[in-house]
């Protein structure tokens, strides 16, 4: 079967390679990484910097856009994944020109979050709504959208070792949080000296982007496998992100800690009213109003806090909470969403 695939972000495409193993005879065209075939575009080239960025090639994207909306003609079905920005439009432009093509929008946006309104868009143009988280799916009025399970269970096969003398960084992935947020977690290692210390550093990261974003690093031992450093760590500092959800899935105690431009802290705090930015605390407060872990935001992030974090952290609570957290999501996405994808 042909398959129109519209993947634009990394973390999409290993969603999308996990879906894959559970498929036979698919042939996928549009926008995906490279790796997984010959795309119109590889994610590479979607990657936008900033708003500037953004604005400077909406014309292209709209061009993008037509152009998927060509291929699509010749294949059995669609399938958007995260991305709203362009995939939601994209969809609108879909069912317009093929009403009776089946659109599947795996990994939703988090309307929970902000933009409620993109329910309404999301229902009317897609004819299978796959969410991963259970709550979500409670914010779509014609009950279109339905949980899947979430794809880290899938794809996380390693266990937390507690009897571990190696603490774990993650300053995050975008080059603005770690200039945040290196210099703070380097003062905590030199407070930590008889520890060993992973800097985890995204696996697509050349040497060179290495050198010119983290500067010196030789206080530290680098991993660009998240899971299996997670894994071998007692504890963990984390910037915000999925990789906050990994360490919970894993095992992994750790604090959260996000310093943000104060505009846009401003913006999410006071205009858009969000409270919580760690993704196990938001489903675990949405599925029994508890949480998981400490969350350390703007001026709260300072080497004392950090340290305190570290030693005053119940490991045993986390465990538990931990464990609640995987049972909630129960089990893994991909071969549901493959049984979607795949012809009778």
């Amino acid at each position: 079967m042909k398959l129109l695939v519209s993947a634009l972000e990394p973390s999409s495409n290993l969603h999308l390679k996990e879906v894959l193993k559970h498929t036979q005879d698919v042939e996928l065209s549009g926008i995906f990484d490279k790796s997984l075939g010959d795309p119109l575009y590889d994610i590479s080239e979607m990657a936008i910097m900033g708003v500037v960025d953004a604005i400077k090639k909406l014309r292209w994207f709209f061009k993008v856009a037509d152009e998927m909306v060509e291929l699509a003609h010749d294949v059995d079905k669609i399938l958007l994944m995260d991305s709203s920005g362009f995939n939601l439009p994209l969809a609108k432009k879909l069912k317009t020109a093929y009403p009776d093509k089946e659109i599947i929008y795996y990994i939703l946006p988090q309307i929970w979050a902000s933009r409620p309104k993109r329910a309404l868009k999301l229902e009317k143009y897609c004819d299978r709504l796959l969410g991963i988280l259970p709550f979500e799916v409670d914010y779509y009025p014609q009950k279109k959208a339905e949980y899947i399970g979430h794809p880290l269970l899938d794809e996380i096969t390693v266990t937390h070792d507690a009897a571990s003398n190696t603490i774990a960084f993650m300053p995050g992935s975008r080059r603005s949080e770690i200039s945040r947020l290196l210099p703070i977690f380097k003062e905590v290692r030199q407070k930590l000296p008889e520890k060993k210390a992973l800097l985890i550093i995204p696996a697509g990261f050349s040497e060179e982007k290495i050198a010119s974003w983290y500067g010196d690093t030789s206080m530290f031992e680098i991993s660009q496998d998240t899971h299996t450093a997670l894994a071998q760590s007692e504890f963990a500092f984390i910037c915000s992100g999925t990789a906050t959800l990994e360490a919970a899935l894993i095992g992994t105690p750790f604090t959260l800690s996000y310093i943000a431009k104060k505009v846009d802290f401003f913006i999410g705090t006071k205009l858009l009213g969000i409270t919580q930015v760690g993704l196990a605390n938001i489903i675990l407060t949405n599925y029994n109003h508890t949480t998981l872990h400490k969350e350390l935001l703007q001026e709260e992030v300072t080497v004392d806090n950090l340290l305190k974090e570290y030693y005053n952290t119940d490991r045993e609570k986390f465990a538990d909470k931990a464990t609640e957290l995987r049972d909630y999501l129960n089990h893994g996405s991909s071969e549901n969403v493959a049984k979607i994808i795949m012809p009778l």
